[in-house]
């Protein structure tokens, strides 16, 4: 049996293609597998789980939550953490779609490997103004007050803040908006060392091999899906990082 990981879908209504591949991937190839792992920017945005009673904005993940329930109901076991686009999908988006939600981290034991998930935004600490919004945006209290006001409200305020994360994008180097080794080398220490560490989050496909304390260990990164998407397969014969070809 099969097991998949992937990341940073960012499905959204603007970008019908990927909604339509990742449909069509599922039915082709998922459907027979054993689980699914999605680490977060599932979505391109998500203000609140009601979205999905809104006529006009939650159109476009009906038939997303359709096919992961039929997944889920055919026993294929589907797994999802929150990423910084999607952080606030929460019990009511996990039971339509059949998925439990994990903690980030998660750690998994695959055959003789210990493997560390993160979406992997935390380890970006080199951009300071990024992580005090995400302690921001993460504190209960917070999502709280946010979730309570009108859902144009709330659209705005992600449209504002996408725009603003455009912009820092555009005038940030690469090597602040990556990860930084020290905060891999806590993380990794924090769990004891696991053989390999996946995420997604920063766009940059590749696998790394480096040491932390005299502890080899692997880093996988996973890509973003455009007309290619980088993804992990999981199967009696190997685990390797793939290139799905969604056009």
């Amino acid at each position: 049996m099969t097991t998949w990981i992937v990341s940073d879908l960012h499905l959204c209504a603007q970008r019908p293609a990927v909604t339509q591949a990742f449909l069509h991937w599922l039915d082709a190839e998922v459907a027979n597998a054993e689980a699914l792992y999605i680490l977060g920017d599932f979505v391109e945005v998500w203000v609140g789980d009601d979205i999905l009673q809104d006529a006009v904005y939650g159109a476009a993940f009906v038939p997303i939550v359709q096919a992961l329930r039929r997944l889920s109901d055919q026993g294929v076991r589907l797994f999802f953490m929150h990423g910084n686009r999607d952080f606030l999908i929460s019990d009511a988006f996990a039971a339509a779609c059949g998925m439990q939600i994990l903690p980030d981290p998660t750690l998994l034991v695959l055959g003789e490997k210990r493997v560390l998930l993160t979406h992997g935004d935390a380890l970006c600490t080199d951009d300071v103004a990024y992580q005090q919004f995400r302690a921001q945006v993460r504190d209960p209290q917070w999502q709280q007050a946010f979730l309570a006001q009108p859902l144009q409200v709330r659209r705005a305020f992600a449209e504002q803040a996408r725009t603003q994360s455009a912009h820092t994008k555009a005038t940030q180097t690469m090597a602040i908006m990556d990860v930084n080794a020290e905060a891999v080398a806590n993380l990794l220490r924090g769990y004891d060392y696991p053989d390999i560490l996946l995420h997604g989050h920063t766009h940059r496909p590749a696998q790394h091999t480096a040491r932390v304390d005299g502890h080899g260990y692997e880093r996988w990164v996973l890509g973003d899906w455009h007309d290619t998407a980088q993804v992990v397969r999981i199967d009696q014969a190997a685990m390797r990082l793939t290139t799905l070809t969604l056009r």
